[in-house]
């Protein structure tokens, strides 16, 4: 079993999602009272939130890239960063390490792609939906992405930040967000990926009618993947 490095809490409500989902998975694969070998370098969010507020991505990627870093020095076999966000720093961690750093976008898209999914709505923190480093990863699978309007946007983002790292899950917020993705499905979506790590928490396959893709998930199975050489 290879080691995995996990760059999380941001936040840790959806971080230990991360533990929790990679340990289950390894524990169903290899039984007994086998679990995860992980490494974990865990942030208080508020530094995290204040850097992407003031759009200080320079320092937010030196900071991850060094703690990226650490995680190999500790004995991380593959590194895993455990939010869809600051995947837009994701080029300098990468360049940083000399073992594997598995990206979320990619993750996702292969399980897009495998499922005869081309059209697919993308849902996340307004850094993600707005911003080119996420769905320019998903196109160059071959992928066309689909973001909510300026004011469903708005709304997506405000669960997310005002609600979910909090822990909240709020009944009203997951009407709103299956409305979101039902005018989406409208505009010719087949698929919706749950593209901040929190949302997972809200909504599941099950509430809604179309291919559901959780990051969370797709990203800690193609972390045991790795670790166990599947």
């Amino acid at each position: 079993m290879k080691t995995i490095g996990l760059l999380g809490g941001m936040s840790w409500e959806s971080s230990i999602q991360y533990e929790r989902l990679i340990n289950t998975e390894v524990r169903r694969r290899l039984g007994g009272v086998n679990s995860a070998d992980l490494i974990i370098r865990s942030y208080n969010f508020a530094a995290i939130e204040q850097l992407q507020k003031a759009d200080d991505w320079d320092t937010a990627a030196a900071l991850l890239t060094a703690d990226a870093a650490r995680l190999e020095s500790a004995g991380a076999e593959v590194v895993l960063l455990c939010t869809n966000t600051m995947h837009r720093v994701a080029p300098a961690i990468e360049a940083g390490l000399n073992v594997p750093f598995l990206h979320l976008a990619d993750a996702t898209a292969r399980a897009v792609v495998d499922a005869g999914v081309a059209n697919v709505a993308l849902l996340g923190t307004r850094y993600t939906m707005e911003q080119a480093f996420y769905r320019d990863r998903l196109v160059a699978h071959g992928l066309d992405v689909l973001v909510p309007g300026p004011n469903d946007r708005t709304t997506v983002h405000n669960v997310i930040y005002d609600e979910l790292v909090q822990g909240v899950v709020n009944p009203a917020s997951k009407a709103a967000y299956l409305d979101v993705i039902e005018r989406l499905v409208h505009a010719g979506a087949q698929g919706v990926i749950a593209g901040c790590t929190e949302i997972e928490l809200l909504v599941a396959a099950e509430d809604v009618a179309i291919p559901y893709f959780p990051t969370t998930t797709l990203h800690a199975m193609a972390a045991v993947d790795f670790a166990l050489g599947a």
